[in-house]
């Protein structure tokens, strides 16, 4: 007998987990706002071409493709597939259409799917909360993304995280310095995985790749001081003049911009293909689940699909992971519900009375559930308001209809009052 379960990497999210996605999701949108983000939906699937070619062979091996319909489907060839993140969407959407303001600066908070290992924190249907700039190449957009990450962790509540930033270019000079220029990808694709497996196992991985053992000693003499932007700087040479002129001007405008927590990390090599400059991360410490907001500058991005040179900077929120770490410390709004009252029902004689006060408790913005069940039998509805997270409940007996008041029962602590329905709204309100 077959068990009847989801998809592995995708969860349902039944309404106490929804309650809290929307608080989180809540508090960024009004961040967003504050920066002056618009919002932005894309499709859930793109044509297939548009993703291609953007993410690098490891997040290309990730895209779950759609095959085509017809013959074409049926001899394993797809057309479409899933988005596998929000940026690539956003530049076709600015090549698409092109009388977009500039700068665009736009917010999105959506599903994407990545065919990864499910584990903990990583799933395979995961929401991504972007925000972007396009259209200017200022130091100060790299920096509102920094000092918008370090308002949306604040106010979750959070306190102990860092947003690492590095520069594109600079992990370029920083190979080219070691002497690996031709093999750029390879190293920056070992270093990504810094965190996980240590100098020792990058060593390793690069050493079996057939790097020379000086081009490994060449590269740590480099990275010695990864936090010292002046000492890795120094040890490069004149490759990282400009790149380290603009992460000084960045780290200068997020200052005063007020962002947290941020430091310079010279071996933060994320792994996407697309970025030119500044690139961040973020991660919670003791978290346990890896990085909670990456992105950076990806100026040539919009040019894969138009002939305009298009500037553009961008970072993204990890709302799942957020939500995990929020769980396991007790940091999310609990109770489960939203609804502010149950309007219970005395009797089939007097629902006119009380359908009528749930109506006017609507009306006047309280969250009210009436009772769909029989009529009578008070404690069966005080036991459904009470294990739904309800704190209230309304009934509404003769002696109340024939009074024009509304028996207002606190489920926590007992007390009962009887109020015209106007004040029980003002109450709740």
């Amino acid at each position: 007998m077959s068990t009847v379960q989801n998809a592995r990497g995708t969860r349902d999210l039944l309404p106490a987990q929804m309650h809290a996605r929307l608080h989180v999701i809540g508090i960024f949108r009004d961040i967003f706002r504050r920066y002056g983000f618009e919002p932005l939906e894309t499709p859930a699937f793109e044509r297939i071409e548009t993703l291609m070619g953007k993410y690098g062979d490891e997040g290309e091996k990730l895209i779950f493709r759609i095959l085509e319909r017809g013959e074409g489907g049926r001899e394993g060839k797809a057309d479409l597939a899933l988005r596998y993140d929000l940026t690539v969407p956003l530049a076709r959407v600015v090549a698409q259409h092109t009388t977009l303001p500039m700068p665009f600066k736009r917010y999105q908070i959506q599903p994407v799917w990545r065919a990864d290992k499910p584990q903990h924190g990583r799933f395979r249907e995961f929401y991504q909360c972007d925000v972007d700039v396009v259209g200017v190449s200022s130091r100060v957009a790299d920096a509102e993304c920094v000092a918008l990450v370090s308002d949306a962790l604040s106010a979750l509540g959070f306190a102990d995280y860092q947003i690492k930033v590095n520069h594109r270019k600079l992990l370029s000079a920083i190979v080219a310095a070691a002497g690996a220029a031709d093999r750029e990808g390879e190293v920056l694709v070992a270093i990504d995985k810094l965190d996980k497996i240590g100098v020792d196992g990058v060593s390793k991985e690069l050493s079996e790749r057939g790097f020379a053992a000086e081009v490994l000693t060449k590269l740590w003499e480099i990275l010695a001081a990864p936090g010292d932007l002046a000492a890795v700087a120094a040890a490069v040479g004149d490759g990282a003049d400009a790149p380290a002129a603009e992460l000084r001007e960045l780290f200068a405008h997020a200052s005063a911009l007020g962002a947290k927590n941020y430091v310079f990390d010279a071996t933060l090599a994320r792994g996407l293909g697309y970025y030119t400059g500044a690139v961040f991360e973020t991660v919670i410490t003791g978290g346990g689940v890896g990085s909670v907001s990456g992105g950076g500058r990806y100026d040539g991005l919009v040019g894969m699909f138009s002939k305009r040179d298009v500037p553009a900077v961008g970072v993204s929120l990890g709302l799942e992971r957020l939500l995990v770490v929020m769980e396991e410390r007790g940091m999310l709004p609990t109770g489960g519900t939203a609804t502010q009252v149950l309007v219970t029902r005395f009797s089939a004689e007097l629902d006119g009375a009380s359908l009528a006060a749930a109506a006017a408790l609507r009306a006047a913005g309280v969250a009210v559930e009436t009772w769909a069940g029989a009529p009578g039998k008070l404690g069966n509805q005080f036991k459904l308001a009470d294990g739904r997270g309800i704190p209230y409940a309304v009934v509404i007996g003769p002696d109340e209809a024939a009074a024009g008041l509304v028996n207002l029962k606190n489920l926590k602590t007992g007390e009962q009052v009887k109020l015209p329905v106007a004040e029980v709204a003002a109450k709740l309100g």
